[in-house]
């Protein structure tokens, strides 16, 4: 791994200062001597000149150095599988074979293994990242809509009235920023390592509990014979202004996250998704129609200025989002799993 970035680092140098940036002309140049140089073996050479190649692609300004453990791309001529148990990786020293162990999560039975794969050393442990195809359930067709309102106190709640708590991961998120900021403020050798320690601890907290979240309510919707519809929140950072006190809760809540894991576990599980507009969603009254700006009380009251009707806002919004797409959304499965519409704004009154 070393080697083979050590060799990346060169091949990156020769790029950036004869500003050839094709695949084809610095595999021309560098090849034989990059191979004898660096011993590596014939394929691995090609996937060490297209690793530099493909970080050119988005920023040429400056000069790509790369870390000696970063990721090696292995193809299928340099890996193969023996079953699901072990796998053969080319390595300086010819084949190697190695154990592999997959997680419950990633179960491959039903799955299969293509295209190239990503080793990566992180913190003492090699990993395989695999690409697989994923068989898909047909698309149902859906008797109704389950209508899901994102947020922040509450991450999410449905039209059912189910809601699922933003509580502990607010804790959790309020605990490492203060633990961060103390070791941060205390600058030690052992602070620092304790700090690399709890790198990524906070981010894999929050995908476990949004796959729990998207899991489920794509179990109900399935069961329920129903699509998902969500609001479409595309700028959402940009377009919401937030308290002084509530920015950092409100920069690190993982907006898309969660709608992308209810998305392709849908799409898995065939069933249908759409967007719909957001506009009026936390304002319209779920019971009458009516549209005011006052009938949010709060951020978990709602109670309607025209017929009395009270409930709790995020449950409104819930709601609201489902008569959307009953009402504007012909019930129509396309070939990928959505459904076809034209987004029709919530009117006053309507």
């Amino acid at each position: 791994m070393e080697t083979f970035n050590h060799a990346c680092d060169d091949i990156s140098k020769v790029a950036y200062d004869s500003k050839t940036f094709n695949q084809y002309k610095l595999h021309h140049i560098l090849y034989y001597r990059i191979r004898e140089q660096y011993t590596l073996p014939a394929q691995l050479t090609v996937r060490a000149v297209s690793k530099v190649v493909d970080s050119y692609k988005t920023e040429r300004r400056h000069l790509h150095l790369f870390d000696p453990h970063g990721a090696i791309i292995y193809d299928q001529r340099i890996m193969s599988f023996k079953g699901l148990e072990k796998v053969s990786l080319t390595t300086l020293e010819g084949r190697v074979i190695v154990s592999l162990l997959v997680g419950a999560y990633g179960k491959l039975d039903q799955r299969r293994i293509r295209g190239q794969a990503d080793l990566l050393y992180i913190k003492g442990e090699f990993y395989l990242c695999l690409v697989v195809e994923q068989p898909e359930e047909p698309p149902l067709t859906p008797e109704g809509y389950l209508g899901v309102d994102l947020g922040i106190i509450k991450l999410a709640t449905t039209s059912d009235g189910v809601s699922y708590s933003g509580e502990k991961v607010e804790s959790v998120r309020a605990h490492y920023m203060g633990l961060k900021a103390e070791l941060q403020h205390v600058g030690t050798e052992s602070a620092k390592r304790h700090l690399r320690k709890l790198s990524g601890r906070e981010a894999r907290f929050k995908r476990q509990v949004n796959h729990k979240i998207s899991k489920e309510l794509v179990v109900v919707a399935k069961d329920t014979k129903r699509a998902i519809a969500l609001e479409d929140l595309k700028g959402i950072r940009a377009q919401t202004t937030v308290r002084r006190k509530q920015r950092e809760r409100h920069g690190k809540w993982a907006f898309n996250q969660l709608r992308a894991y209810i998305k392709y576990k849908a799409k898995v599980a065939g069933v249908p998704m759409l967007m719909v507009d957001p506009r009026n969603t936390s304002r319209r009254c779920s019971a009458c129609g009516h549209i005011e700006k006052r009938n949010r009380v709060s951020q978990s009251e709602f109670k309607c200025r025209s017929c009395g009707f009270e409930l709790n806002a995020d449950l409104n919004a819930a709601k609201n989002i489902q008569w959307r797409a009953e009402v504007n959304q012909p019930i129509v499965v396309c070939p990928d799993g959505n459904l076809n519409y034209k987004p029709i704004p919530l009117g006053v009154g309507s």
